[in-house]
């Protein structure tokens, strides 16, 4: 059948058209497709595959995730860092420093020094005996003043250098932690993970000496702690990340090899390669509820002492790229079933394709009308056509597996560009007759995306 006579059937007798196409390939090929397309064994190995590799892309976020957080310093700073501006975290680090700066001043030995003072010059002993109950409203002052003033400090400049400085120097340290051990900074101590503030107690020492209160610089070197991390079952998690450290590397890949075979075995490769595209769209989905849920467990496993929102705001911070790696894996997977999808001999499919088509041939031969020339370009693009879509999504699939940290922005526009680059390849297909939409705007690439989703 002609090119002109393809042009003129409807959708749906151009999508039958395709799949007869493929019929006739499949009987060329030499086979009776038919009695072996519901071949059990191979339907199920098929399906088998796919569920491992969703299973594996599953793991793979996480040990990527994993790997980032104990082997990229500059990224656990970017992870650590804004919660040194987190209202609940500072709010946390108040109520602990204020504790412990109030623990080293001795409320009893103050009155007693007013008392003294007041008999030394000569106060009546009535008044000097109602200074000696004084000893609520000093503390209660008291605390106000620490409090105010440790609050001035950790919302200042002065606590976020502290915090993202500590947290630099104590990634190494941090490790040790997550592998058993414990060094310096950050420790292990009752199945916890905690920084040591003594730098900021000092900070407010000097502070409360400087507005006055002579008693605090009498306040010994205090070591404090903030705990970052806390769980019962921390010699658990210490093992997985050892497990995800080691596999890290190699999980992504392992789990792509063996969905590409699920997809290899399988009999009908596009149908294939959908469903296995959705099943690591449903995995990333359940992974994401799974960390939601494990975050009120969490919450609610904390020693007590430990503040709730504090260790929210923390776990969000640390979990906040394990969301955006499993939000842009879920982003690859919907733009991969829905590319399969619109490959296909799907009515749907053969509309949106050859709607495309032709608007981007109408645009051409305004183009070509205003003076434009493809010549040899067009010529080459016509003749290379396919392999030029291929090389355009092996580029995209390249980008995507190589950058470093890819989010939902990187795999939208990544997606935007590859769309750019087949609609600009669609544009330059011209094979030099004329008009020049009658060659661009016929299905031509429709038996050969048939024959291709048959395969």
């Amino acid at each position: 059948m002609s090119a002109s006579g393809d042009e003129q059937l409807s959708a749906k007798e151009r999508g039958e058209l395709a799949e007869l196409r493929q019929r006739v390939h499949a009987l060329e090929s030499g086979g009776s497709p038919r009695a072996a397309r519901h071949h059990p064994f191979r339907s199920f190995g098929s399906v088998v595959l796919i569920l491992v590799a969703a299973l594996l892309a599953m793991l793979s976020v996480v040990a990527v995730w994993a790997n980032s957080i104990v082997q990229d310093t500059d990224r656990y700073v970017k992870t650590v860092g804004p919660l040194a501006s987190d209202p609940d975290v500072q709010k946390a680090a108040t109520n602990r420093i204020s504790a412990a700066v109030l623990a080293q001043i001795d409320v009893d030995a103050l009155v007693q020094q007013l008392t003294d003072a007041a008999s030394a010059k000569g106060v009546p002993p009535q008044a000097a005996k109602l200074l000696g109950n004084l000893d609520g409203p000093i503390e209660s002052g008291l605390k106000q003043l620490v409090t105010g003033t440790v609050e001035r400090v950790v919302t200042s400049n002065a606590f976020e250098t502290v915090w993202v400085n500590g947290n630099r120097r104590a990634h190494a340290a941090l490790v040790k932690a997550l592998t058993g051990e414990a060094d310096g900074t950050v420790k292990v101590e009752n199945n916890q993970v905690v920084i040591d503030l003594g730098p900021i107690v000092a900070e407010v020492k000097d502070q409360l000496v400087a507005a006055g209160f002579t008693p605090a610089a009498k306040i010994p070197a205090v070591h404090t702690n903030f705990v970052v991390f806390a769980s019962k079952d921390l010699g658990k998690i210490r093992s997985y990340v050892r497990v995800l450290e080691i596999l890290g590397g190699w999980l992504p890949v392992i789990a792509l090899l063996i969905a590409a075979a699920g997809v290899y075995v399988a009999f009908n490769r596009r149908h294939a390669l959908i469903g296995a595209a959705l099943a690591v769209f449903a995995a990333m989905l359940l992974l994401g509820i799974g960390l939601t849920v494990f975050r009120d467990v969490y919450l609610n496993h904390l020693p007590s002492g430990v503040s709730q929102a504090a260790a929210g705001s923390v776990y969000d911070a640390l979990v906040k790229f394990l969301r955006a790696g499993i939000r842009a894996l879920a982003a690859v997977a919907l733009f991969t079933a829905v590319g399969a999808f619109l490959a296909g001999p799907s009515r749907i499919a053969v509309v949106t394709r050859t709607g495309c088509r032709r608007s981007i041939g109408a645009l051409r031969d305004v183009t070509t009308s205003a003076g434009l020339r493809l010549g040899a370009v067009g010529r080459f693009v016509h003749r290379f056509k396919r392999w030029i879509g291929v090389a355009i999504l092996v580029v995209a699939a390249v980008v995507l597996f190589t950058w470093t940290y890819p989010t939902t922005a990187v795999v939208v526009w990544t997606a935007v560009i590859t769309l750019v680059a087949l609609a600009i390849r669609e544009f330059l297909d011209h094979d030099g007759s004329t008009p020049s939409s009658t060659p661009s705007s016929t299905p031509s690439s429709g038996p050969d995306t048939g024959a291709a989703a048959a395969h």
